[in-house]
């Protein structure tokens, strides 16, 4: 069997130490005489995976005592809604500094349910930039914050922990969470779908701070209510069991490469070598400033767009796969998480400098 190098941005690639170990298990997990798939998430077993993998997702991101971790699910979508049934907390309006469409799409469904202010957007320059704080417009009286951390489709990535003056930042760390080490405690709230930097499509991370909980809107469904997820340690209904077991062994993982700050240096290398081919020539181009370029999603376009077609048919011969951009913006885009090897993003430069050669 060969396997390609993918960089789709989701889901996406995962570390081949996890899916071989998924696979050893798939039938009997430790003894048990069942697979995961198969489990019960009442009985000790799955009980047990439960309770480690949020125990090693607490160790490695370093979240305080003081944080519920949920594992729930509906994707990062379904928090667009879920957030303001259960931040709002007898305030009517949210901010939101937007950088891409992912925060666009969370503030249409905040405006359901609350006043959104718009304290800052990047739209006008196509979402190339992250605005200077100086210009944010903060409303002292908004429940929260938010911010998409990584914009998936633009690739702009906060890199400095938001401030809010006081109040709760809600960000959406979907495409960057655990790629670097940050500070829990700055954020109110972080959530993030796995499907991209964690493990199998289906399961959403949402840490929160348990002081923000327990006062939903009215009418609040409880499988909505963070604060009844809590209580009954995300398994008020039947959680996705086999995508919390996978993302626990992607937790382990990280614990066993290093911890966040080895991954963030991976992580940094494989992103400076995309851009600093990418900023050498003239046949690709990445419109994003600098210092708000991602480490997780590298855009960039051909000086000749009628040459993308054949620049993805040939990466594909060459076993490059997920390079076509996101259709509302076109290009390349090459998603390069945690679980993407340096040697993987070496074979990318590679194709991209013949065909320049070959095609500039």
């Amino acid at each position: 069997m060969t396997r390609i190098v993918n960089f789709s941005a989701g889901p996406a690639t995962l570390p081949l130490e996890v899916l071989q170990q998924v696979q050893s298990e798939l039938l009997d997990w430790h003894g048990s005489g069942m697979s995961v798939m198969e489990m019960s998430h009442r009985d000790k077993e799955f009980m047990s995976i439960a309770a480690d993998a949020e125990k090693d997702l607490r160790e490695v991101a370093n979240i305080p005592a003081n944080y519920k971790v949920l594992f729930l699910q509906g994707g990062a979508t379904a928090q667009f809604s879920f957030i303001p049934m259960n931040l709002l907390r007898g305030k009517t309006g949210v901010d939101f500094v937007l950088t891409g469409d992912w925060g666009k799409k969370a503030a249409k469904e905040a405006a359901r349910y609350a006043k959104v202010n718009v304290a800052a957007t990047s739209e006008a320059e196509k979402f190339t930039h992250i605005p200077d704080r100086a210009s944010w417009k903060l409303d002292p009286n908004a429940a929260y914050l938010h911010i998409t951390s990584n914009e998936t489709i633009h690739g702009v990535e906060f890199f400095a922990e938001p401030d809010a003056a006081g109040v709760p930042v809600v960000a959406d760390m979907s495409s960057d969470i655990l790629s670097r080490p940050l500070d829990v405690s700055k954020y109110g709230l972080i959530y993030a779908g796995a499907q991209k930097n964690i493990g199998p499509a289906g399961l959403t991370i949402v840490i929160v701070r348990e002081d923000l909980i327990g006062q939903t809107l009215p009418n609040t469904p409880g499988i909505f209510d963070y604060k009844q997820m809590a209580d009954n340690e995300s398994m008020l209904n039947t959680p996705p069991c086999f995508a919390w077991y996978v993302s626990g062994l992607v937790f382990k993982w990280i614990k066993n490469n290093g911890g966040l700050a080895a991954v963030a240096e991976r992580n940094a290398a494989k992103a400076a070598a995309l851009y600093d081919y990418i900023d050498s020539q003239d046949f690709y181009r990445n419109p994003v400033k600098k210092e708000n370029r991602s480490r997780m999603n590298v855009p960039f376009t051909l000086a000749n767009p009628e040459l993308d077609a054949e620049f993805l048919k040939g990466a594909k011969a060459a076993g490059l796969s997920g390079l076509k951009g996101h259709r509302s913006v076109g290009g390349m885009r090459a998603s390069i998480y945690n679980a993407m090897t340096l040697d993987g993003v070496q074979q990318l430069l590679a194709y991209m400098k013949e065909f320049a050669r070959t095609r500039g």
